[in-house]
């Protein structure tokens, strides 16, 4: 099935795909929630948190925040980013909301529309669709998701399941298709039914990605494209130039348009900084070798001794987290996009806990001279 060349309410996509910057940062700042949950926590307060980082955002000029889904980490409670944002869509009233991303592989493009178009019913003009194509969890807990064990199925099948989703969100299934008489509600078809009338915005799709294939696939087919800094910090320049190159116009966009997502931790103190990320890099240890849980604490990440492999791996993930005081971080976020060109620059800080996290954004939106938030 090839993917439509047209969407309804092509403006309105235009719109919310690119931000402004404020202050003095380079490009547009925007946030990345993994719902972290540290030792000594419950995802209820996980999730207070992101409310309140929601708020935070919105006041301090973050340009959108995005919520991703993962499965089977106890330290990170985002498995329903749908329900997430419907909850942050209550809390807030102007900042972008969406997914960083849906893994569509692990479901249905009809349910995906409609939660989508739901979002979109709560958050008029405001919610963004980001998907991927990997499974956001491990491979037992992906069959288990997808109810097969051909996993690498529902990757290979990830641009038909893409077109398939476009069809649903537009409504413009071709006569005589099977989906043809089937609609995504809330969605395009309440226009067309007596007395209907329909909301004019569509969430926009993005496509996420960590390698080359979505930068390729996003730019075929002129889409907004992210990419996971992140955690794949050495394919960054090389999936950005492949998206720039492979770029063909659309009605979405005219011109390449992506993000990043950065690893950023600001704190007051530069050795605190390092005490913080110290204690998210033991909590990808652990995951790495197959003993996920919460997040630890700075204090038990001090006292573990970490073998030499492991070491090596903490010295090599903590070089892509841009952290220090405020000052340093955004000297590393200014030297990042220069290296890169991102069009923007969204934000993930991991640590234990929530006011470290809230502290942090709070430092970077400073640093650049962010609008300042409302006083109670």
């Amino acid at each position: 099935m090839a993917v439509p060349d047209h969407t309804p309410s092509e403006t309105s996509q235009a719109d919310g795909i690119r931000g402004e910057a404020q202050g003095t940062a380079p490009v547009p700042l925007s946030v990345l929630d993994l719902v972290t949950v540290g030792a000594g926590h419950t995802a209820t307060e996980a999730l207070r948190t992101s409310v309140e980082l929601s708020r935070l955002a919105e006041a301090r000029g973050f340009h959108r925040y995005w919520v991703a889904e993962h499965h089977s980490m106890p330290g990170v409670a985002s498995s329903s980013p749908a329900v997430i944002l419907a909850h942050l869509a209550a809390h807030t009233t102007r900042i972008r909301l969406g997914s960083g991303g849906v893994m569509l592989p692990n479901h249905a493009p009809l349910v995906i529309a409609e939660q989508f178009g739901t979002l979109e019913a709560m958050a008029p003009g405001r919610v963004d669709l980001g998907l991927g194509r990997a499974p956001g969890t491990d491979g037992a807990t992906a069959a288990a998701l997808r109810r097969t064990e051909r996993l690498n199925e529902g990757a290979d099948d990830f641009p038909q399941q893409l077109a398939e989703l476009i069809r649903f969100l537009d409504d413009d299934f071709p006569d005589g298709h099977p989906y043809a008489r089937i609609h995504a509600v809330p969605g395009p078809i309440q226009a067309t039914s007596p007395g209907g009338v329909q909301s004019p915005n569509r969430p926009p799709v993005w496509l996420l990605g960590s390698s080359g294939f979505s930068a390729r696939l996003a730019g075929t087919l002129g889409l907004p494209f992210a990419f996971a800094h992140h955690f794949s910090a050495q394919n960054t320049v090389p999936a950005l130039d492949l998206y720039r190159e492979s770029f063909r116009p659309s009605a979405v966009l005219d011109a390449p348009y992506a993000l990043i997502g950065v690893s950023t931790l600001a704190t007051d103190d530069e050795k605190e900084a390092r005490r913080q990320i110290m204690a998210a890099a033991l909590n990808m240890v652990r995951l790495r070798t197959g003993r996920p849980g919460l997040v630890p604490t700075p204090e038990d990440a001090a006292a573990y001794e970490f073998s030499p492999m492991e070491r090596e791996f903490v010295d090599s993930w903590n070089a892509n987290i841009i952290h220090g005081t405020a000052d340093e971080v955004r000297s590393g976020l200014d030297d990042l996009r220069k290296r890169t060109g991102a069009d923007e620059l969204m934000l993930t800080a991991m640590a234990h806990s929530g006011p470290v996290r809230l502290r942090s954004y709070e430092l970077v939106a400073d640093a650049y001279g962010l609008p300042a938030a409302p006083q109670a």
